[in-house]
């Protein structure tokens, strides 16, 4: 299991709309995507990859995901499975600076 982490700011003071997320990615099985906030209060699973041992492509899967913090859970679930990563892109955009007071 491999996790990446993914903010906006460095502070975390803004709220970000987490969209999108591309993986250049190889392998066998089925890898699962997920974007949690922080202390896992929020989680959004996104469709999951079917893993190819060789691929010309860069699959996106699309999110809706609003937080401050995120972070993007990548896992398999099954022994036998197998992934390697060479690129995650997270495509994201500040919304607000902060939460209402």
């Amino acid at each position: 299991m491999a996790k990446t982490f993914a903010g906006m700011s460095s502070k975390g003071e803004s709220i970000s709309h987490f969209n999108a997320v591309r993986i250049r990615v190889t392998g066998a099985g089925n890898l699962k995507l997920q974007f949690q906030s922080s202390d896992d209060i929020e989680i959004q699973t996104l469709v999951p990859f079917v893993l190819e041992l060789q691929t010309n492509k860069q699959p996106t899967r699309l999110a809706n995901f609003k937080q401050q913090r995120a972070r993007l859970e990548i896992k398999t679930t099954e022994i036998n499975e197998i992934f390697s990563i060479n690129r995650i892109i997270v495509f994201a955009k500040p919304l607000f600076t902060s939460y209402p007071a």
